[in-house]
């Protein structure tokens, strides 16, 4: 081997290896560039960070302030030419959701108001939900109609207008629906789940005191009492009479009940079906009820929606509270 001033020449391989260090000094000068180096990718990478997380707020700032605002009661200005006043009944009805009887009562009265709407229309796309919630707007609608007597309310079903979702149509003057629309399933169901010979198969005691001998009634570790089930059912049974009388109320003669005892059984139908029995009076999309059965093209909407920002928190706190009630087998009743 030769060694040059800059390193070591292999004759053997005919590449030049670096030198090393010769004293302590070289050292701490060579640690000093590696640290000068380590400390500057370090900034950069927080430099990085930092800005992708400024553009990150930046657009969620600009998202938010420029998202078209149908939210809240305030900052709403109704047309001044004749058009249909529409409200979304979209997704699971219940306290906290968008279609929650608040926020459907909101847009029911904005539509209602608005000096130009000539008829006001639920667009209903949903499974159903609470009893409460559906009863609240069931009340409201009918309430409006006696306060605005010259305009109608007409429910349009697209894909799903079941159980809550229906009771709240029943209010509406006519229901319209697709043929392939799902509809009905006028009952009501509370579900759970029974843990008691799995807990005996693992081992597992079950404790739980109450003041109270029906605090724990229904208890998913624990086993059915014929009394709590019994008195579970006469609850259910009550709401359940409870939608079928608003249903009577809204749909009143055109309903085939005499032939169809099978009406309030929980059953759903097709949207053709469903014209066949009574509970829709006929087949129309939005658009074509706006035209050719209010008369008023323009569709306007008046729901009432949170903010998106309100929206992502609430959604992610219900996510949450309805997997901890899914795990405990508690999962409420519901018009479903």
């Amino acid at each position: 081997m030769a060694e040059s001033g800059y390193g070591v020449h292999d004759r053997g391989t005919g590449a030049n290896r670096p030198t090393p260090p010769q004293s302590n000094r070289e050292w701490q000068l060579i640690e000093k560039v590696v640290m000068s180096m380590q400390d500057e990718q370090r900034k950069q990478r927080r430099w990085s960070i930092f800005f992708r997380m400024a553009t990150l707020g930046y657009l969620f700032l600009i998202l938010i302030l420029f998202l078209p605002m149908r939210m809240g009661t305030g900052g709403f200005t109704a047309p001044t030419q004749a058009h249909t006043a529409m409200v979304d009944v979209s997704g699971i009805i219940a306290d906290g959701a968008e279609a929650s009887a608040d926020a459907l009562t909101s847009g029911l009265r904005r539509a209602f108001e608005a000096e130009f709407s000539q008829a006001v229309m639920l667009r209903i796309n949903s499974p159903g939900g609470s009893p409460v919630q559906s009863a609240y707007v069931y009340n409201e609608i009918r309430r409006l109609k006696g306060e605005y007597p010259d305009k109608k309310v007409y429910a349009v079903i697209t894909d799903v207008g079941a159980s809550g979702a229906y009771y709240i149509a029943a209010a509406a003057d006519e229901i319209y629906v697709d043929p392939s629309s799902i509809v009905g399933s006028i009952g009501v169901i509370m579900a759970g789940f029974g843990f008691t010979e799995a807990l005996e198969k693992l081992g597992v005691e079950r404790r739980v005191l109450t003041s109270g001998d029906n605090k724990a009634i229904m208890d998913p570790f624990g086993p059915v009492e014929a009394d709590q089930q019994a008195h579970i059912q006469r609850l259910l049974d009550g709401v359940h009479a409870q939608f079928v009388a608003a249903v009577r109320e809204g749909r009143g003669e055109r309903l085939k009940e005499a032939d169809h005892p099978e009406l309030f059984s929980g059953l759903i139908w097709t949207g053709e079906e469903a014209v066949q029995l009574g509970l829709a009076d006929g087949t129309g999309s939005p658009g074509n009820v706006a035209r050719d059965v209010i008369g008023a093209e323009e569709i306007v909407d008046y729901s009432v929606l949170p903010h998106p920002f309100e929206r992502f928190l609430r959604g992610f706190g219900v996510s949450i509270g309805r997997g901890i009630g899914q795990v405990m087998g508690v999962d409420g009743w519901s018009l479903r």
